[in-house]
């Protein structure tokens, strides 16, 4: 018999039932072995090399799932895209019938520590390897994954206590900020964190739909002091990326509730995307749309503890894009906060007349207050939006690093390992 056949691998695979589909698995992935269709994420046993990349950024643990199998009889990609749940491990006795002759202990390999692409030429600028997995130093204690599919509690019902637009009415641009409160039941959430909402009903095959990520966008004692709540910030879908019409499940059902409705939520995820507690940290928040989220959070928090005389330190700096001013999320209360609090500075790419304007555009004219701010260790970046964005971004605090004189892969190596750099895009 063949050694390929009764190989035995450690397949990856990538639990279904708390996977929250946030793809990042996907965008950090260096050789393209993630993928996924409108239900599942899946990895291809082919194309991964056990390089772990995509471990650490998961919210979930959702991504850190093994399976010894025969090489040749790996599950496929076709038929992960099925699951609802993994498969049962199988035994020693299955293995044997599977791949009958095989040395089973010596056939296995270890999974490596580190990946085996460290130090390998980049063919083409990755982004996504410059984003941090580690929180800051001075970050909060984060709880996650306290409500959910495999969690002692599986959902936590909170009522929704407001639904207010917060982008001019239009038919392109429909952005809704959502309160919900949690009564009595502990929910404890960050700055930078996010909750899984699980919509009602059933997708086209007939299965319950999977839960929908969205990101807090109030600070850590709640949208109102006092009270167990939290907001979202989320954007009506009612097409996909190639502009064909599509009424998204998770974004339509939030944005049409009412006062009293109630919600089925899990989470809540993700314990590196966090704001510093030092009160020298400067922060600087990128983002395009409802990637706004987190950095309301952050921002109200600074706000809180300055009204409080708790905070007169760091600095805090806004590059905020969306098309217009119409359609960009909070453009009234921006105009409120005052300017020696933060530092606003917004791209518009649509507006009639104007030649287009995008985030790394501003980020390239402040280019002397961002390389200061750039070597301060007390600095951290968060970039948060659409995936399209990340690259410019990325690209522009390259070149501001490297107009001051900067060694951009020794400081971006610095800003990865100290989590002063984090990327959350979709």
């Amino acid at each position: 018999m063949d050694m390929a056949e009764i190989q035995v691998i450690k397949q990856h695979l990538i639990d279904p039932e708390i996977c929250i589909r946030c793809n990042t698995c996907e965008a950090t992935c260096p050789v393209g072995a993630i993928t996924h269709d409108s239900r599942n994420y899946v990895v291809d046993a082919d194309k991964c090399n056990l390089c772990m990349a995509c471990i650490s950024p998961c919210p979930t643990g959702s991504i850190d799932n093994w399976r010894d199998m025969p090489k040749l009889r790996a599950y496929s990609v076709d038929e992960q895209l099925t699951w609802d749940a993994l498969p049962e491990p199988l035994s020693p006795g299955q293995l044997a019938d599977m791949a009958p002759g095989a040395d089973m202990q010596s056939a296995v390999p270890e999974i490596p520590a580190a990946s085996p692409l460290a130090g390998t030429v980049e063919e083409a600028f990755n982004s996504a390897r410059y984003g941090a997995t580690v929180p800051p130093w001075s970050a909060a204690h984060a709880y996650t994954n306290l409500y959910g599919a495999k969690s002692a509690s599986k959902t936590i019902i909170a009522t929704v206590t407001g639904n207010v637009r917060v982008t001019e009415v239009g038919r392109d641009y429909d952005t809704h900020h959502i309160v919900l409160d949690f009564g009595t039941t502990p929910f404890p959430v960050l700055e930078g964190q996010s909750i899984g909402i699980v919509p009602p009903g059933t997708d086209a095959g007939g299965r319950p739909h999977h839960a929908r990520q969205y990101s807090v966008a109030s600070p850590r004692n709640g949208e109102r002091p006092g009270y167990n709540n939290l907001s979202l910030t989320i954007k009506r879908v009612l097409q996909d990326h190639d502009g064909k019409p599509v009424r998204g499940v998770g974004s339509n059902y939030m944005c049409d509730l009412k006062v009293g409705d109630k919600v089925e939520v899990i989470g809540p995820f993700g314990a590196s995307f966090l704001m510093p507690n030092h009160p020298r940290s400067n922060i600087v928040m990128i983002c395009t749309g409802t990637g706004s989220a987190p950095m309301r959070a952050m921002t109200e928090w600074r706000r809180r503890l300055r009204k409080a005389g708790k905070f007169d330190g760091g600095k805090l700096m806004l590059f905020f894009g969306a098309r217009s001013k119409e359609e960009l999320p909070y453009f009234g209360p921006l105009q409120n906060l005052p300017k020696d609090f933060i530092d606003i500075n917004l791209a518009f790419s649509r507006t009639p007349g104007q030649p287009r304007r995008y985030v790394q555009d501003l980020m390239r004219e402040r280019a002397a207050d961002l390389a200061a701010l750039l070597v301060s260790p007390d600095t951290y970046f968060y970039v948060c939006g659409l995936k399209s964005m990340e690259e410019g971004v990325v690209l522009a605090l390259r070149d501001v690093a490297q107009q001051a004189g900067l060694n951009w892969e020794s400081l971006a190596e610095g800003l990865k390992r100290e989590g002063r750099l984090h990327l959350e895009t979709y």
